[in-house]
């Protein structure tokens, strides 16, 4: 496997940016594509730094793009950065532009933890057309993202979503019924470590979804929310993925 380092201007965001790539050396592309999203305390170093992706995908035809979500939420911020146009337009567009990419939503699947847990299920529900496939690790799931205000975040948090997220663009559970009505919607994978201090929000979200028919796969594993955890089961995500992708290991 290749590991790139790639730097452009957004012109989203108004300033340069990166993101780390894994790309096959070898196989005929283009390839599909898994865009793997940090946590509030990371960057997008964190996954090439903090787990064994590169191992885990060796031998797949797939790239892994880990860009840079900051302390976004990876969503158009009321006050502030609109990362989810960022994500959507740039990183995408740079990566089917720059590399053997496939350029469908069969070719594309999305995942990440905690932060990057909320960050991957509001793309991939807010733009369906998008992702085939979406996966959460110990995501901050709450419905209308509600639960950050009572935590220590509260006033960086109001500042992304605003007073009143539910039924926006920010609160998962209108965009999964967004989803339901339109018929068209990701393959879901959701897990969470029993320890967790986000389990009950994970939860929550698992027993809406049931609620309501949408097709998902909830599990819930001992650990709590740390990298021993997350590498322990990013395998079984990339597994997830390769499936719905339609991959297979050399």
């Amino acid at each position: 496997m290749a590991i790139l380092e790639i730097r452009f201007p957004s012109q989203i965001l108004g300033r340069e940016v990166a993101m780390n790539a894994i790309v096959p050396d070898s196989g005929n592309g283009p390839f599909a594509t898994y865009y793997l999203l940090h946590g509030m305390y990371d960057d997008y170093t964190g996954w090439l730094r903090r787990s064994k992706i590169e191992l885990y995908v060796q031998g797949l035809p797939l790239i892994v793009v880990m860009p840079d979500g900051q302390r976004s939420m990876y969503t158009n911020a009321n006050e502030g950065w609109r990362f989810a146009d960022h994500i959507i337009e740039e990183v995408v567009g740079q990566t089917e532009r720059l590399l053997p990419a496939k350029k469908t939503r069969g070719g594309r699947a999305i995942g990440g933890l905690s932060m990057g847990g909320y960050g991957a299920m509001r793309l991939a529900l807010g733009f369906p057309e998008m992702f085939v496939s979406v996966n959460s690790h110990s995501g901050a799931l709450m419905r209308g993202t509600n639960g950050w205000h009572t935590r220590d975040y509260a006033e960086e948090m109001s500042r992304i979503f605003g007073k009143r997220p539910s039924g926006s663009d920010h609160d998962l559970v209108a965009l999964v019924d967004r989803c339901r009505k339109s018929g068209k919607g990701p393959k879901m994978l959701i897990d969470c470590g029993t320890e967790d201090f986000l389990l009950e929000d994970n939860r929550e979200f698992h027993r809406g979804l049931e609620h309501w028919g949408i097709p998902h796969e909830y599990r819930e594993h001992p650990g709590t929310h740390d990298w021993y955890y997350w590498d322990t089961h990013l395998p079984e995500a990339i597994q997830f993925h390769a499936a719905a992708l339609r991959l297979r290991r050399k």
